[in-house]
């Protein structure tokens, strides 16, 4: 016979979430109301979001006490095999590893794979771990639209190291740096030349940057390491007084944006011991080989940052980002579900793609029908 919560569930609605299971001990139960409320923050139903504001705010006293690790790189770099080695290294030392896989989806079909769990056979078997994969659905910038409030449901878990995976990158997918404590960029040996690693973008953005498969081609990986630490020089990354990732121009400036650019030409001197200076390593995640003397370099960034203060300043210029990046993102769902705007959006829309209105033009009088109704 079919029970009320059934009925609930063929018409969406989503079972309560108990926050007290997440906080709880670790276990089936408090895997299973992760998954939930995590399917709840990427739900766009209305109703759902009101529930989700709702369950973010009680888990909220709860955050806060795990190392947030961004993980980027180019496709076929061997992110997901490491990001296995590493968890199964930090379980091995005592920690909970929490990852979170954000898989591209199809522009035309909408659809993903959701395949990087299947990568971790190993990490995804043991309960120390939790891996959840979310679709990119669109979103810029290399993450998920809801990445941020499932790093914050993952903390109040309980897991102490959370690992966001990007989606493979090329050079201005950097959306991760501003969400996490640490950003490290993983590149491939012979993947280009002096110029390529100069470009600005996601390079100058790296608190590390590793050079994976190194046992395939050693020369090729000392070569690469060689030219992106001169290259990270060059670009006065190295000694570099305010590396905020995350940090908006103002705290009044509705930009998620980094004020990095801005003091990447203060080069100061690389010896001082209180600041951290990028780093290049090599390894193979396949071999498992060097994934020690990456943590060892996490380890000394985390001790750095908590000491002299960045740390705690990034995170307070990243929740900053974040709220202004939720109120872009509301004033654009708000503008496409206001009245005025729906029923003067098809004349626009056919004006435009008639070729007898501008899309500047378009967009001005669509804003100002929004102005006029509120």
């Amino acid at each position: 016979m079919p029970t009320a919560t059934n009925n609930a569930q063929r018409n969406g609605a989503l079972t309560p979430v108990s926050v007290a299971t997440i906080t709880g001990n670790a276990g089936p139960q408090q895997r299973r109301a992760i998954a939930k409320a995590i399917t709840l923050l990427e739900s766009t139903r209305a109703d759902h979001r009101a529930q989700a504001d709702a369950l973010l705010t009680a888990l909220l006293p709860h955050t806060g006490k795990s190392f947030r690790l961004g993980i980027s790189g180019v496709p076929g770099v061997g992110k997901s095999t490491f990001i296995e080695a590493l968890g199964l290294y930090l379980i091995g030392k005592g920690h909970r590893v929490a990852v979170l896989t954000i898989d591209p989806s199809s522009s035309v079909s909408g659809g993903s794979i959701l395949g990087d769990k299947t990568r971790m056979e190993h990490l995804s078997m043991r309960e120390e771990a939790y891996i959840r994969p979310s679709p990119s659905s669109g979103t810029l910038g290399g993450v998920a639209e809801k990445t941020r409030e499932a790093m914050l449901v993952c903390e109040a878990a309980g897991y102490d190291i959370v690992i966001v995976e990007t989606v493979g990158v090329g050079q201005s997918e950097t959306a991760v740096q501003g969400m996490t404590d640490m950003f490290v960029l993983m590149q491939l040996p012979n993947a280009g030349d002096d110029l390529q690693a100069i470009k600005k973008g996601v390079m100058e953005l790296a608190d590390l940057v590793v050079i994976n498969k190194a046992d395939i081609d050693p020369d090729a990986a000392t070569r690469a390491r060689a030219q992106i630490s001169s290259s990270l020089r060059l670009l006065g990354m190295h000694g570099s007084p305010e590396r905020s990732p995350g940090r908006p121009k103002s705290a009044n400036a509705p930009s998620g944006g980094s004020e990095h650019s801005e003091l990447g030409g203060h080069v100061h001197d690389p010896h001082i011991k209180t600041m951290w200076h990028p780093k290049v390593i090599q390894l193979s995640a396949l071999k498992g080989t060097g994934v020690d003397t990456f943590w060892e370099s996490v380890t000394e960034f985390q001790s750095l940052g908590q000491a002299n203060g960045k740390l705690e300043q990034r995170r307070k210029h990243q929740a900053l980002a974040w709220m202004w990046e939720r109120i872009d993102a509301g004033l654009k769902q708000a503008f496409r579900q206001n009245p005025a705007v729906q029923a003067t959006l098809p004349d626009m829309t056919r004006a435009v793609e008639a070729g007898q209105l501008a899309p500047s033009t378009a967009a001005r009088n669509l804003l100002a029908a929004l102005a006029n109704a509120a």
